[in-house]
């Protein structure tokens, strides 16, 4: 497949997108991302075909790596490209054309911060989110090379920049909810690792957490942030995030109880390597080359 022109004025630009069966999504991503210099595509093992459709395009890189949180990832995807700028996409994200042209002529023009920020709109089975929490919905996705970082958190880590990062003008499209059955299963998904993040951290629940933490989630954003605006698609939109605020903290208060009885919770795996959790700006360090050997074998196993 062939590439959009690149703007020879401007410093070299990454793009980074992470994925675990993202066939439905995928190629649309990437082709908003054609203007970039390159893409690099990490793969949490996708069983679908991410792989193919990814590899299909000559200016990816395809990488397989463990998933261990999408912070994780994208620390690690970070290091492995070399370009002076970069631009970090989930596949369900896409890169309006308004937004290409702003970033490229930002680029062009001499960025006067190292990391900027960029509004998401929100859609849900295809009716965008106007209200319901996500009509300031914004993240740091613009970034020079070593000067951001995501912080040690498994779910719903905000970018540890050096300095300020301003907000562009034009939004990217996040396609948040297409399918009400994958929806469902993403957020049984994030209330698990968010109750491990808890558990990690020693947080406990009872409750103010299990009850009022639900009612406040959908009394905030249904009243509050006017989620009743968004008619039959907010309603259900708040519900289910109240719902994922009940299975988070009656997990942990489950896995708690159980404690108490001798049974420890069976949790995901955190990537515990400080190489991933350096703070911004600091340089990765260089092992020698005992050390490289003594190390487990934790890169991708796969690239094309």
């Amino acid at each position: 497949m062939s590439a959009t022109s690149i703007r020879p004025d401007r410093p070299s630009l990454s793009a980074i997108v992470t994925t675990f069966n993202e066939e439905a999504n995928i190629a649309a991503c990437i082709e908003s991302l054609l203007w970039c210099d390159e893409i690099l595509v990490v793969d949490s093992f996708s069983t679908d075909r991410t792989e193919e459709i990814a590899s299909a395009f000559d200016k990816v890189t395809f990488v397989q790596r463990t998933y261990y949180g999408s912070a994780a990832q994208k620390n690690w995807a970070m290091d492995e490209v070399e370009s002076d700028w970069i631009l970090i996409f989930d596949a369900d994200e896409r890169c309006t054309p308004a937004l290409q042209q702003e970033i490229e002529s930002l680029l062009a023009e001499g960025p006067a911060f190292d990391a900027y920020t960029i509004d998401r709109r929100a859609y849900f089975l295809g009716r965008r989110i106007r209200f319901s929490g996500w009509q300031h919905d914004r993240v740091v996705r613009l970034v020079k090379r070593g000067t951001a970082r995501y912080p040690n958190r498994r779910v719903h880590a905000d970018m540890d920049t050096l300095g300020p990062a301003p907000v562009l003008g034009q939004a990217m499209e996040h396609y948040m909810v297409d399918s009400m059955d994958e929806y469902i299963r993403r957020i049984m998904k994030y209330s698990v690792w968010g109750a491990a993040q808890a558990w990690k951290e020693g947080k406990r629940s009872g409750f103010a957490e299990v009850f009022g933490r639900t009612i406040w989630r959908f009394f905030r954003t249904y009243f509050i942030q006017l989620g009743v605006f968004d008619g039959m698609v907010g309603l259900v939109f708040c519900m289910l995030q109240a719902f994922g605020t009940y299975m988070k903290w009656s997990l942990l208060w489950g896995w708690h109880v159980n404690a108490r009885r001798g049974r420890q919770p069976d949790l995901p795996v955190f990537d515990e390597s400080e190489e991933t959790w350096r703070p911004p700006g600091e340089a990765p360090p260089q092992a020698s080359p005992s050390e490289r050997e003594e190390q487990p074998d934790e890169e991708p196993v796969a690239v094309r």
